[in-house]
């Protein structure tokens, strides 16, 4: 298995990331047909403001880059955010990006298994995240690194 470490993402890496971010969120709300894909970008645009209002500096949200322990190089980045106090107190997966030349590597199992130190650190003893019922690729993954479906929402277009 590819070997990595997670380093706090920089501005430059984050600006670079943010825009991509928030424009294929929208498009994964567009393509599961729940709302128009111009709805799904302003939605997007609006919870990425609400959750990041200071970027990467903003209290209880931890954004990582992703880099390969051999050779330094980044390969991806991952998001999670500390959510649910006082009631169940948990850390939540906003995103995680394999760089498309360096998926099938290993490295998304790796930074799967990276976080888990990060949120126990912070106190934490759950990690929740969700996925698009179209995205099976991450949905292995997830599945494969120990995690189990907690909800599940379906739909029959007529």
């Amino acid at each position: 298995m590819a070997e990595v470490f997670l380093r706090s993402m920089s501005d430059d890496e984050y600006h670079s990331w943010y825009d991509k971010a928030v424009r294929e969120y929208g498009e994964g709300h567009a393509a599961s047909g729940n709302i128009t894909l111009a709805e799904a970008r302003e939605m997007a645009a609006k919870e990425f403001a609400d959750l990041l209002p200071q970027g990467p500096e903003t209290a209880g949200q931890h954004l990582f880059t992703i880099t390969d322990a051999a050779s330094g190089a980044s390969v991806g980045m991952i998001w999670f955010a500390e959510r649910g106090a006082p009631q169940v107190p948990h850390a939540f997966i906003y995103d995680l990006i394999i760089w498309e030349s360096e998926r099938g590597k290993g490295y998304g199992k790796a930074a799967m298994l990276a976080i888990e130190p990060e949120v126990l650190a912070l106190g934490l003893h759950r990690i929740a995240l969700h996925v698009f019922g179209s995205n099976q690729t991450a949905i292995g993954l997830y599945e494969h690194t120990g995690y189990e479906t907690t909800n599940r929402i379906m739909a029959k277009d007529l």
